[in-house]
């Protein structure tokens, strides 16, 4: 697949260098030579220096051949012109476009984006998708991931184990034995900076980050498994009334009616805006990292503090301080990756990667096939992908024990007319069964050839 990236900063360069992974052929435009140059030594990418709207610039890059043109440089406007200009010129097939301004996306102006207005095949919004992602950490307490595949029915979580945990140092083979009735299987180990995807003989340790697959009616039984007894937060305060915080705000709002919302937000006019937005949730005027507007925002008594300035220093620092005075758990809007690792080992809960959650989103609406949901984890260690499954596909009509699936890939959960199973080696997959598969880096590929039309796999 030939793609044109439009803009080399951490969005972009991560699209790049992901599908440059998988053998695609990428040309990645930007207006800073020194990025350019420096992206250009790391990835196996064609870099070009220039204005990713302008015509010349898009012919040079080939974008009369391109399958598909992503937007994502700093700028709204260039990143609509540049899809617009892809279409008009180049007829490029697929255009996705990173929009942050809100004013853009009221759903009054929807019909601009038509194919005879401005034509963007996708819309990326990273405030809107970070907010989602965070309301969905907040529903299961204790995890440092989720996320919903088969219209709902099915979870994937992310969760820390440690020495409380009760099935460590326990084969994995043995928790089907003890827990027959319980519908999860565990797809993902993290440990010491490595993705696995583990056998049945493998165990887990404290300090390892697992990813487990299991049907919605299941995970609150299967939280204190992993060691996880946290209560449903009943009590959040959120420093920073931006865009994200304000999405947070109408999420939390809307979905979580039991929630006691409280918003510190240090600038007087944007804190005055926000008020207006929301109905039942008091907003705070002041400096985050003042403890007597922590005091004021009654942050000893809250179960989470989300920080989401746009200030990496003030969110670690707000965090840490509400710990120290007694708040349950922190959730930390982190820019700088440098910053991501180091964390958790200082009290901050989970750390949220904008950056992760728009590449995701965008890895979504790129795979082939008949991809219905996709979630990217651990900087792209690893995806889960729920796919259709085809009749031609070689996953269908035979005991899973004798589908040769691609090595570094787990099946998680499939669903059939609205009924999550489990698989176990006996359970042969349908045709327009949906499947939940997790898979290593560099598997995807493979999954996505799982659930395409053109046969021929693997």
């Amino acid at each position: 697949m030939k793609v044109i990236v439009c803009g080399a900063g951490q969005v972009g360069s991560n699209i790049a260098r992901q599908l440059a992974r998988e053998g695609n052929d990428i040309t990645l435009i930007d207006q800073d030579v020194d990025l350019i140059r420096k992206i250009g030594d790391e990835l196996d990418v064609r870099g070009m220096v220039g204005h990713a709207s302008h015509p010349d610039i898009l012919e040079a890059a080939g974008a009369g051949e391109s399958d598909m043109i992503i937007a994502v440089t700093y700028s709204d406007e260039v990143n609509m012109v540049a899809c617009q200009v892809a279409h008009t010129l180049f007829d490029v097939p697929k255009k996705v476009a990173r929009i942050r301004s809100q004013e853009y996306l009221h759903p009054m102006w929807s019909d601009l984006y038509s194919r005879d207005h401005l034509p963007i095949d996708v819309i990326i919004s990273p405030e809107v998708e970070v907010a989602h992602a965070i309301s969905r950490r907040l529903k299961v307490p204790g995890a440092i991931d989720m996320v919903s595949f088969a219209d709902g029915k099915v979870q994937v979580i992310g969760v820390r184990l440690d020495e409380s945990c009760p099935i460590v140092n326990t084969p994995l083979r043995q928790l089907t034995e003890l827990f027959p009735d319980l519908n999860i299987v565990v797809v993902g180990i993290y440990r010491d900076g490595k993705m696995i995807v583990p056998s049945s003989d493998d165990q887990m340790f404290p300090g390892d980050e697992v990813y487990f697959c299991a049907d919605v009616g299941h995970v609150a039984r299967a939280m204190p498994l992993f060691g996880h007894e946290e209560q449903e937060a009943r009590s959040v305060v959120i420093v920073g009334g931006g865009n994200i915080g304000l999405h947070l705000g109408v999420l939390i709002e809307s979905e979580m009616k039991n929630v006691s919302l409280k918003i510190i937000e240090h600038n007087q006019q944007r804190a005055e805006f926000v008020q207006e937005q929301l109905n039942n949730t008091i907003v705070l005027a002041g400096d985050a990292l003042d403890p007597e507007i922590l005091s004021e925002a009654k942050v000893n008594r809250a179960e989470t503090l989300v920080a989401l300035t746009n200030d990496d220093e003030v969110n670690i620092l707000s965090s840490l301080l509400a710990k120290g005075q007694g708040c349950e758990s922190a959730i930390t809007l982190i820019n700088n990756p440098v910053f991501s690792g180091i964390m958790t080992s200082h009290g901050i809960d989970v750390v949220v990667d904008p950056r992760a959650t728009t590449v995701s989103e965008i890895l979504r609406h790129i795979r082939r096939g008949r991809i219905r949901g996709l979630h990217s984890f651990q900087d792209g260690a690893a995806e889960v992908v729920e796919g259709e499954a085809l009749e031609t596909s070689k996953l269908v009509g035979k005991e899973l024990r004798d589908v040769k699936l691609p090595t570094g890939t787990i099946i998680g959960a499939i669903l059939r007319d609205g009924e999550v199973i489990i698989p176990r080696g006996g359970t042969i997959i349908r045709p327009n069964d949906r499947v939940v598969i997790f898979a290593l880096r560099n598997a995807v590929r493979k999954v996505e050839e799982m659930f395409s039309v053109s046969l021929e796999f693997f």
